[in-house]
């Protein structure tokens, strides 16, 4: 492969990579929380931080065999069998239709 082509290729896989970190996350908030009180007499309400669910995806990283044409010694192609990475994803199920939205 040549330098242009693994060039174009990282830039097309980290493209992937950032639209999959949208696709592949459902954050709920499941509680608003709410600000800290005060009263003249300095007596603070501490507040509270929203409660959050999170869901990621489920990615299952493998191998497969796949046929693909490689050179050989006198740079000729021949077809060879070799193992190559698999992706299975399972997006988090959208209980409200939050996901829907995307």
């Amino acid at each position: 492969m040549s330098t242009t082509g693994k060039m174009i290729a990282g830039l097309v896989l980290a493209t992937l990579v950032v639209i999959g970190i949208f696709w592949a996350i459902d954050v709920t908030v499941t509680d608003e929380g709410a600000l800290p009180s005060a009263e003249v007499d300095v007596d603070i309400d501490p507040g509270r931080l929203p409660e959050v669910d999170v869901d990621t995806v489920d990615v299952e990283v493998g191998t497969r065999q796949e046929r693909v044409t490689v050179p050989d010694v006198r740079i000729t192609l021949e077809e060879e069998t070799i193992t190559v990475p698999t992706i299975d994803i399972d997006p988090p199920d959208a209980e409200d239709g939050a996901a829907s939205d995307r």
